[in-house]
């Protein structure tokens, strides 16, 4: 049964972990491009417009991909996950109904529109398409994460006498104190990798002496929007989710942070290495007294360790959340100095003469990826062992009849496949970027 969980387990997080590279862009790029058409109605400078629709270009070959790529998940739900299915459809089919009948026809359908049919709408209803779009896939993520915070903090339910969970209250699915401080910090970490995708192709453009102009609207619109974003991700939103985390799952931010010992002034551990041997942190580095102001706004509040806690109740692999979420967090503060340093710059007018910040930023681009999956793994490590926190266990929600070596075959071939398919959209993209935008009229 180990093995089976494992393989179940990899599987699922292979496949997701791969998919989310794409809806993670598309979340925060149709923020950008719904900005780009904005001014363009309020200038009338077709650099704006040229600028959306070359955005719009990589918009849909990751939304392509994400599609493509998603599918597999569903079905995973009903072969690798069938208990949990079975026992929690009716509650959470409702959100990811809606995600698939509403958000997903509402943004393919738009984009299509915004993509094909510019020279048949006014600039205001090509704008409105934009916007459309940007509406799809706002209420996408929205829908997805509600179904995510049911799982982390489950409400509105009950459980019939044949163990299945019935809603009660639908409203409460979208009151769930879980739900909008993980939506707004993911969304605005969705921005954030937007940022420095944009930013880095400006720097390209810049740093080869291409498109000048464009290069510039992208550095630009990319380092205002990644210093926004990489601060709002931090404070307020991840603080919100963290007080979350601290109030629903205490020993989840035990996990987090390394605290294997109940404190009074709890430290913050900036670097070290959870030893489960001796229950410590080896080699560390640590702020004094900052988990206990920032969990409990206190010098000297009382934090939990896991010694607090029963061992059953930990999270299943300790290690690797302190890891994930240190991740997460050391790549988040870089985000937010290496923006702030950029914008200071432009604010100086000497950002574009600095070849090694363009530099910088161009290399910077896959880091928030690895961020964000950082993020999302440790929402998920965290929630181990249950599948619904506090009520379902792995163990109760797995497809017993799904053996481990099927599992194994499946996942290899989803990897060979989805290689193909990352190489595919890498190709994809990069035959768009080295085309550009289409260029303005003399």
């Amino acid at each position: 049964m180990e093995d089976l969980i494992l393989y179940h387990r990899l599987q699922f997080a292979f496949t997701i972990s791969f998919h989310y590279l794409f809806p993670q862009l598309t979340m925060g790029l149709s923020a950008l491009i719904v900005w780009f058409k904005w001014r363009y109605i309020r200038t009338g400078d077709e650099l704006y417009n040229r600028s959306s629709l070359f955005w719009a270009k990589i918009f849909a070959v990751n939304f392509v991909l994400g599609v493509v790529t998603g599918i597999p998940m569903e079905f995973q739900f009903g072969t690798n996950w069938a208990k949990f299915s079975e026992l929690t459809g009716n509650v959470i089919g409702q959100t990811l109904a809606m995600e698939g009948m509403f958000s997903f026809f509402l943004e393919s359908t738009f984009l299509g529109l915004f993509l094909f049919a510019e020279k048949k709408m006014s600039k205001k209803l090509h704008f409105l398409m934009a916007l459309m779009v940007f509406t799809g896939t706002q209420a996408s993520g929205l829908f997805i994460i509600a179904t995510h915070s049911w799982m982390q903090h489950p409400v509105g339910y009950e459980i019939l006498e044949n163990g299945k969970y019935v809603l009660n209250n639908f409203a409460a699915l979208f009151y769930n104190s879980w739900l909008w401080p993980s939506y707004l910090h993911n969304q605005m970490a969705s921005m954030v990798t937007s940022a420095f995708v944009m930013t880095g192709v400006g720097a390209f453009y810049m740093l080869n002496k291409k498109n000048r102009d464009f290069a510039g609207l992208f550095i630009k619109t990319g380092v205002v929007a990644g210093v926004i974003s990489s601060t709002l991700v931090i404070v307020p939103f991840g603080d919100m989710l963290a007080q979350q985390v601290a109030t629903h799952q205490p020993v989840t931010l035990s996990a987090m942070e390394g605290l294997f010992k109940t404190q009074e002034g709890a430290p913050m551990v900036l670097i070290g290495q959870p030893n489960m041997q001796t229950r410590s942190i080896d080699n560390k580095i640590e702020v004094p007294y900052a988990l206990s102001l920032l969990t409990y706004k206190r010098w000297n509040a009382h934090v939990k360790g896991l010694d607090a806690y029963d061992e059953n109740l930990w999270p299943t692999n300790v290690p690797a959340l302190y890891y994930a979420y240190h991740m997460m967090v050391g790549l988040g503060t870089l985000f937010l100095a290496l923006m702030g340093l950029s914008a200071f710059f432009l604010w100086k007018k000497k950002l574009f003469e600095k070849r090694w910040i363009l530099w910088a930023l161009l290399l910077a681009i896959p880091f928030p990826y690895i961020a964000n999956l950082a993020g999302w793994y440790t929402a998920e490590l965290g929630r181990q062992p249950w599948l619904v926190y506090g009520l379902m266990r792995m163990v109760d929600g797995v497809s017993a009849t799904v053996s481990a070596g099927n599992t194994l075959f499946t996942l290899l071939g989803f990897i060979g496949l989805y290689f193909l398919l990352g190489v595919l959209f890498l190709l994809l993209v990069g035959k768009v970027i080295k085309e550009g935008p289409a260029p303005l009229k003399a």
